[in-house]
């Protein structure tokens, strides 16, 4: 028997499979060429996290100017609402200011009163001057209820933010600068003055006349 040569059976097995008309098999090579490469990999991998990168920075920065948004309408909110509180409590203190101001004339009245008042052995004068006294004694008490006082400052020194100066009359007894008397009191309001009290004012002896201010 005589052996048949490598290249005689390549052809034998083509001629067979030819006749079962299947295609011959043939030897594509590498296929590696039409895969992406490592660095296409690399590159998509890097592009997606600096986005990620950017996204994550703006939703910090976004956060950050909400917190403070947050703290300015807090801010804001706390100096309403202190504002209002002192609204408030001013108008519950100087409410009735207005009120007080005009019962202010019949407090002068009644004082005027007691002051023009004749004998009072006299029985019916008597009676009429205890009678405006207590009327006089019973304002004066209400108004301190309501924490209105009174500003009788004799013999205290000017103060311009209380009195009110009409005249300066020279004194060899009373301090220079001085109330030497009160021709009108004054009061106040939780310490705010509704009106000031109309004095003389106290000056060393100097040549002249006294001088209206």
């Amino acid at each position: 028997m005589s052996k048949n040569k490598p290249e005689e059976n390549l052809d034998n097995q083509q001629t067979v499979q030819e006749s079962m008309g299947e295609e011959p098999v043939v030897d594509g090579g590498n296929d590696n060429a039409d895969k992406p490469g490592a660095d296409g990999t690399e590159e998509v991998q890097l592009n997606r996290e600096q986005i990620l990168a950017a996204q994550l920075e703006e939703a910090q920065n976004q956060l950050t100017q909400q917190k403070e948004e947050v703290l300015r309408v807090q801010a804001e909110m706390q100096n309403l609402r202190r504002r209002t509180e002192q609204d408030i409590e001013k108008a519950h203190k100087y409410g009735q200011e207005k009120f007080s101001a005009e019962l202010l004339v019949v407090i002068d009245n009644l004082e005027r009163a007691l002051l023009a008042a004749g004998d009072k052995e006299d029985g019916v004068v008597k009676a009429l001057y205890e009678g405006v006294e207590l009327t006089l004694k019973s304002f004066l008490d209400c108004f301190r209820k309501f924490h209105i006082e009174q500003i009788d400052p004799v013999g205290e020194p000017f103060d311009p933010q209380l009195h009110q100066a009409v005249v300066m009359q020279e004194s060899a007894e009373a301090e220079p600068d001085s109330v030497l008397a009160v021709m009108q009191k004054g009061y106040t309001l939780h310490g705010r003055v509704i009106r000031p009290a109309m004095v003389i004012v106290a000056r060393a002896p100097v040549a002249g006349i006294d001088e209206q201010v």
